[in-house]
């Protein structure tokens, strides 16, 4: 579901919705630093010049102005907000270049004990329009060392690493309990997102038709789009952009109601989901929202109790609940019984499944919503150049899952699931050491 950070000491590895992608992950790295790599493009000599700044805080507000553009400054919160971020990373020290484009660069850095990953994008005169810094966590050397690490994480783990191939299905190459259903969090996404894919590809509807935002449609955060003003018309290029890249729950219920509730659950099984039957009804997230957050836990408990053809007939009822009356929650609430549940095998089918769609013609809106944010995984983008990601969360429920594809053309996928039904993750200290577990399994898997 997602958890709406929008102060800068707050935001922990996510991005502004005003597009200033600042951000500082928790967690501390663990061995020397990497040896640093020239560059000559412009937006690898702001990355520098930014690692740089961080020695010497307070930076002038006249040299940040000359090196970072002034909307992304001003969206930041201004000079001083600025060098509070760069005195709170600590004063970096550049590592290896990750990615060196014409308008995005991304490096490893440390400070002091602590690692991290910095990415900078420059507009179109060169100033940064977006910058972020997300922990890193070394990389497992081994199968065992991952296990051992992803172990320790949570009560309830599964995770699976599997080669995907050119016929679009999946090969297991290692997994903690692979088949073990978990609550997925915002990753049900990706099954909404398959079911539009395969609604344009039937003809029923296309990428650039307009959907008007509705009220009654609405969702709470995380997203933005539940702030915009009922009428206003998005693409549904748009709509699936924001699903995945900022997880927006109000985006991904308006294309539940756009394909149809029946559409998305034929969709789990299209995308290789074993169990189907645990997601009936498929929820919106409004839906989840009120189950979970209104007269909690007597209507909660009514619904569990009800066959699902009686579920279905309910959901009207919920609807018409106003988001008004729903009260947020702060501790787990029955992860294993309301939320949406997948293996993290049938989400390495579901993540193969959308690639085939991908290669489908004028497929490319998906592609997009997909490697639009990579969640700052710090893999070599020369050795992986395209990398899709989606992941969720809320209290007792942290996911991530990765699509990457090699310079040698295979495709990988991994998926890593945690849950505790008794207490929240902290999801700030763990995301760094979740990151680098999914990173090592797609370095493990893609071994020869």
């Amino acid at each position: 579901m997602g958890i709406d950070r929008r102060s800068v000491m707050s935001m922990i590895g996510f991005t502004l919705p005003a597009g200033a992608a600042v951000g500082a992950a928790v967690g501390t790295g663990i061995g020397a630093p990497a040896t640093a790599q020239s560059s000559t493009g412009v937006a690898d000599r702001q990355l520098r010049w930014l690692i740089g700044a961080t020695r010497r805080v307070p930076v002038p507000a006249d040299e940040l102005a000359a090196h970072v553009a002034a909307d992304t400054l001003a969206a930041i919160g201004g000079t001083d907000a600025l060098n509070e971020v760069f005195a709170q990373v600590g004063a970096l020290t550049a590592g290896r270049s990750l990615t060196d484009a014409a308008t995005k660069a991304e490096r490893l850095a440390t400070a002091g004990a602590a690692q991290w990953v910095v990415t900078v994008e420059v507009d179109g005169t060169g100033l940064i329009a977006g910058l972020h810094f997300a922990g890193y966590h070394d990389t497992p050397r081994s199968w065992a060392e991952l296990d051992r690490r992803a172990r320790a994480l949570a009560p309830n783990v599964s995770f699976a690493a599997a080669r995907v191939g050119r016929d679009g299905h999946t090969a297991l190459v290692h997994g903690i309990a692979p088949d073990t259903r978990r609550p997925l969090g915002s990753a049900f996404k990706l099954y909404v997102l398959g079911a539009l894919a395969d609604e344009i590809a039937a003809g029923r509807a296309s990428w650039q038709e307009k959907l008007a935002i509705r009220d009654d449609w609405k969702s709470l955060p995380s997203g933005v789009l539940q702030d915009r003003p009922a009428g206003t018309e998005l693409t549904l290029a748009d709509f699936a952009r924001y699903m995945i890249s900022i997880s927006d729950n109000t985006a991904a219920d308006h294309l539940i109601h756009r394909v149809g509730r029946a559409r998305v659950e034929r969709e789990l099984g299209r995308l290789g989901n074993a169990d189907p039957a645990a997601d009936l009804p498929f929820l919106t997230t409004r839906e989840l929202f009120v189950l979970k957050g209104h007269d909690y836990p007597r209507l909660a408990s009514r619904y569990q109790r009800l066959p699902v053809p009686a579920r279905r007939a309910q959901l009207a009822a919920i609807d018409r609940v106003p988001l008004s009356a729903v009260t947020p929650w702060t501790t787990p609430r029955r992860v294993n019984g309301l939320e949406w549940f997948a293996t993290p095998a049938d989400i390495c089918r579901a993540l193969a499944g959308l690639s085939d769609r991908y290669r489908g013609a004028g497929m490319a809106p998906l592609g997009t919503a997909m490697s639009t944010n990579d969640q700052y995984i710090g893999l070599n983008r020369r050795r992986f150049p395209m990398v899709w990601y989606k992941g969720g969360s809320e209290p007792g429920v942290l996911t991530v899952n990765f699509l990457a594809g090699t310079d040698r053309g295979e495709q990988l996928a991994a998926s890593l699931l945690l849950s505790d039904p008794e207490r929240s993750l902290d999801e700030a200290a763990l995301l760094p050491e979740v990151i680098a577990l999914a990173r090592g399994g797609l370095e493990l898997a893609a071994r020869r």
